[in-house]
């Protein structure tokens, strides 16, 4: 139990690592601003706060061990099996091609980490968390929503 606490310690200040660099941006935000029909603006949007909320319960189901729970989460909500339920074809017009590819990374990297955590190693599982992570800073970096 004391392993599973330290690797959620790592876990949770890796995530913390990737985030700041985002935030301590200077004051002016010179983000491409990505102009959205206001309900395909809403949609998005409650689509990004659910992949957050997913992440959390992946990341929950982790601290419990519960790998195949992590999984499962992972490829339904943002993973490659998403795609259907987020309307991804009909937003993809929306966006610039290099948005598109950083969510169409984004969702392979979440079928990664199914795969992954399927077969049992925690601090690979991990590892492949953070490169869906890295796809969402990577995105709220460079675009905003308007």
């Amino acid at each position: 139990m004391k392993t599973m606490k330290k690797i959620i310690t790592i876990f949770s200040l890796s995530t913390l690592m990737l985030v700041l660099p985002v935030t301590s941006f200077s004051d002016q935000d010179n983000r491409n601003k990505i102009k959205l029909p206001e309900m395909m603006k809403q949609h998005m949007l409650g689509n990004m706060r659910d992949h957050m909320l997913a992440i959390h319960e992946i990341q929950l189901a982790l601290s419990k061990n519960e790998l195949d729970k992590a999984a499962d989460i992972a490829e339904q909500r943002i993973g490659m099996s998403s795609l259907v339920t987020h309307n991804a074809a009909h937003m993809a017009p929306y966006m610039p091609k290099a948005m598109q590819d950083i969510g169409t990374e984004m969702h392979h990297a979440a079928s990664r980490f199914a795969l992954s955590a399927k077969e049992g190693d925690t601090l690979k599982t991990m590892g492949k968390l953070a490169q869906v992570t890295q796809q969402c800073v990577a995105c709220h970096a460079a675009y905003q929503i308007n």
